[in-house]
């Protein structure tokens, strides 16, 4: 796929935008004043490969999470701040790598100006958080709706803002509930402007119905590649959203760092216990950091030749499962013992 061309800005040590890797976010929800709370969330994280992390400064005394958290983890920290221009200065002061904020809801301008200084002098980056249900007055009046072309105008509304202090460290998210919505804002916006954006869908919901809204909203944008930063919203266990959004980028063709499992949809030639089968593959190649195709297939038709693309797989036959490799076959071997043959061969690769 063709990369959109996009800005690089620096998030702590990470690069966002600028044909980098896409990168994956998740956000804290423990309570903000529960700081050993967020800790061990963030530390959760990181292990499970969240790459960029957001916390939700809501006081000046939550300001404290910012080194707490820079001290347990090594990933970049994302301040998210609304209304109060005060703790976006303190979070600035306190080592942020980033702030999110919407310029438009902190106020006169020279509050934003100050923000957009402080942040300037110590090359902090700013998101500009642009959501469906939250768009300023005038622009719902012009379009009657938070239609696509709404959430553009308001996130180049505030990043202009922004620019009029010399301030270009800028990554924009323009979400909504409506995938159609989302998708559609963030191509106009892509056409609009070389910042680098940070694709969601906001209020997804919950894990089973967030990550097909987040599949087909996200995944259609990399496609086109557009989207430099992504997070999975959920209603679930914040991993989750991490183990999602590799997913995606997997899925997509953006990321080549784990065994991908292919298996069959099963049918009536299906000839071995597949569900239970794919699930133990799954389980013992979960750990495995190798660029690999491994497919797991019901029958002899569907397997070494529609999955001969795969580097390693095991067809189901009568008692017996057949184990090939780019669709020639290796040997045979008894049904119960198919698995185990497959990570042994899987081992040598």
């Amino acid at each position: 796929m063709e990369k959109r061309h996009s800005r690089t800005v620096m998030v702590g040590g990470v690069p966002v935008g600028g044909g980098h890797p896409v990168t994956v976010q998740s956000m804290l929800n423990a309570p903000a004043a529960d700081t050993e709370g967020n800790v061990r969330q963030a530390v959760r994280l990181e292990q499970a490969g969240c790459e960029i992390l957001r916390v939700a400064v809501p006081t000046r005394q939550s300001v404290a999470l910012i080194p707490a958290l820079k001290q347990a983890v090594r990933i970049p920290i994302v301040a998210d701040i609304h209304f109060d221009y005060r703790i976006a200065l303190d979070c600035v002061a306190a080592g942020a790598d980033k702030i999110r904020i919407n310029p438009g809801n902190i106020g006169e301008e020279q509050r934003i100006r100050q923000v957009a200084v402080a942040c300037r002098d110590k090359r902090i980056p700013i998101r500009i958080g642009v959501n469906a249900g939250s768009l300023e007055k005038d622009v719902l009046r012009k379009y009657g709706a938070p239609c696509p072309q709404a959430l553009r105008d308001s996130a180049l509304f505030h990043a202009a803002l922004l620019e009029k202090y010399d301030f270009t460290d800028i990554v924009l998210s323009m979400k909504s509930s409506r995938v159609d919505t989302m998708v559609q804002a963030y191509r106009l916006t892509a056409q609009a402007c070389d910042y680098p954006l940070h694709l969601g869908v906001t209020e997804a919901g919950s894990e089973r119905m967030g990550l097909i809204k987040s599949a087909a909203g996200i995944g259609a944008l990399l496609l086109d590649g557009i989207g430099d930063t992504i997070r999975v919203s959920l209603t679930a266990d914040t991993v989750r959203e991490v183990e999602a959004g590799a997913d995606i980028l997997r899925a997509v063709g953006l990321r080549h760092d784990r065994v991908n499992v292919i298996s069959c949809p099963t049918c009536g030639r299906t000839a071995i216990p597949l569900l239970d089968m794919v699930s133990q593959v799954e389980q013992r190649v979960a750990g495995i950091r190798k660029p690999l195709t491994v497919a797991v297939m019901g029958c002899a038709v569907n397997g070494p030749g529609e999955a001969a693309q795969a580097d390693l797989g095991i067809a189901g036959g009568a008692g017996k499962a057949v184990l090939f490799r780019h669709g020639e076959v290796l040997r045979t071997v008894a049904q119960e013992d198919a698995v185990d043959e497959l990570m042994k061969e899987l081992e040598k690769l």
